[in-house]
C-alpha cells in the first residue's frame, strides 16, 4: 500500500469507519507498516468476544483503532479499558454518564484522546444544544477539546437526492464544530446501496461513489475524509441467502460490483471466472496484484492459485482495495489528477449510472 511521502511521520488522513468482523479486520491487518499510521479506523462492535480481541491484537503497529460500543450493553464487559488492546473510545452525543467516565479511562490509558461521533441524521438538537452534549463528554470524560477528534457522520449518500440534503447539513455541522478547538475534523458518509441483490449477475456493474463526491465538495473546507469502506452505511442489507460470489472493487468516482453464477455448481471455478474478469478490466490498477494484499489474492484465484473463499474473504480482500486506493488517492500530489470512471465513459461494463438525469442506479 502507498507509504507516507517524503520519509515524514505519518499523520492519519483517511478514517473508514468498519463493521468489526473478521472480513474487515483481515483487510486492516494486511494494510503495510508504512501505510498503517496513515489509517485511523472506526470499528463498529457488535459483539466483544476472544476473537474479537485476537484480531485487534493483529493490527499493525501504528495503527490504533478507535472503537464504537455504542449498540452494546452498558456492562462492565464492554469497558474498552478491560479489552487489554489499544484502542480510542468513541463517544456519542447521547452516552451515558457511566459510560462516558468509562470512555474517559480508556481514553487516559491508551491514546490520549477520543473521537466524538456526531451524526447528522440523529443528532439535530441545534448547535447550542450540541454544544451543551459534547461539553457534558469533556466533563465526564476528564478531556478536552484538543484530545478529541470530531467525526461529522453524515450516513447513507446513495444518490443525487442524499447528496443535495447531506452536503449543505455538513457544512453546517463543520461551521459549528469550528467554534472549538477539534483535534481534527473529519466528515464522513456511505455510498454503497443497502442491497446488491437486484443488481444483474455475471457481469460488472458500476455504482457512482456518491461519499467520495460529497467529500470533494467539502475538501476546500479543510476536513478531513471518512467512510463506510466497501459496505452500506445502513445497518441490514444484503443478508446470508445471498451467497453468490460478489467483489466490491474501488476506482476514483465509482465500485465496480461483481456478482458471479457463471459456470453454475463449483465455487471455485465460479470466483476464478470472476477474478479473471476482473484483471482483465480496464480498472484493473498498472501495478496488479502488487497494489494491494486484496489485489494479491484476486490475482491468485484468477489463475486458479487457490480456493474460491467465502463471503468473508470477499469483503476482506474488496476492503483491502479500497483502502489502498483511497490513500492513495488522498496522498496523491496536488495536480496529479488521474483520469477515473467518474469522468469517463463505460469501462469494460454495464454501468449503474443512467444516462437520463445524471442519476446512478441505487440498488434495492
Amino acid at each position: 500500500m502507498v507509504p507516507a511521502h517524503g520519509g515524514r511521520t505519518a499523520e492519519p488522513v483517511y478514517r473508514p469507519i468498519l463493521v468489526a468482523r473478521r472480513g474487515e479486520l483481515e483487510a486492516l491487518g494486511h494494510v503495510d507498516s508504512a501505510a498503517a499510521g496513515l489509517l485511523a479506523p472506526v470499528l463498529e462492535c457488535s459483539t466483544v468476544d476472544a476473537c474479537l480481541l485476537d484480531l485487534l491484537g493483529r493490527l499493525p503497529a501504528g495503527m490504533v483503532p478507535a472503537v464504537d460500543v455504542s449498540a452494546l450493553p452498558d456492562a462492565p464487559e464492554t469497558e474498552l479499558v478491560r479489552w487489554g488492546v489499544p484502542v480510542v473510545p468513541v463517544i456519542g452525543l447521547a452516552e451515558s454518564d457511566r459510560r462516558l467516565v468509562a470512555h474517559g479511562v480508556a481514553a487516559q490509558a491508551y491514546a490520549r484522546g477520543a473521537v466524538v461521533r456526531l451524526r447528522a441524521g440523529q443528532d439535530r438538537a441545534g448547535p447550542d444544544a450540541t454544544t451543551a452534549a459534547v461539553e457534558r463528554i469533556w466533563r465526564y470524560a476528564r478531556l478536552v477539546p484538543e484530545q478529541c477528534d470530531l467525526l461529522i457522520d453524515a450516513g447513507d449518500v446513495c444518490c443525487p437526492a442524499d447528496l443535495r440534503v447531506a452536503g449543505p447539513r455538513a457544512r453546517r455541522l463543520v461551521d459549528w464544530g469550528r467554534r472549538h478547538s477539534w483535534r481534527s475534523v473529519t466528515v464522513a458518509s456511505g455510498g454503497m446501496p443497502p442491497t446488491l441483490s437486484r443488481l444483474p449477475v455475471d457481469e460488472p456493474v458500476r455504482l457512482d461513489r456518491w461519499d467520495w463526491l460529497l467529500w470533494q465538495r467539502l475538501a476546500e473546507l479543510g476536513v478531513g475524509y471518512g467512510d463506510y469502506g466497501v459496505g452500506p452505511a445502513l445497518a441490514g442489507g444484503d443478508g446470508p441467502t445471498d451467497r453468490l460470489p460478489t467483489v466490491r472493487y474501488t476506482t476514483d468516482g465509482a465500485w465496480w460490483v461483481y456478482r458471479w453464477s457463471r459456470r453454475g455448481g463449483r465455487g471455485d471455478e465460479r470466483v476464478a471466472d470472476l477474478c479473471r474478469t476482473l484483471v482483465a478490466a480496464p480498472h484493473w490498477p498498472a501495478v496488479g496484484a502488487g497494489f494491494s494484499w486484496g489485489d494479491h489474492e484476486l490475482s491468485r484465484r484468477a489463475r486458479r492459485g487457490a480456493g474460491a473463499g467465502s463471503p468473508s474473504n470477499w469483503t476482506a480482500w474488496s476492503t483491502s482495495h479500497h483502502l489502498a486506493h483511497v490513500l492513495e488517492a488522498l496522498t496523491r500530489p496536488a495536480g496529479d489528477q488521474r483520469p477515473g470512471p467518474w469522468r469517463g465513459e463505460d469501462e469494460g461494463g454495464r454501468s449503474g449510472r443512467p444516462h437520463r438525469g445524471g442519476e446512478s442506479r441505487r440498488a434495492g
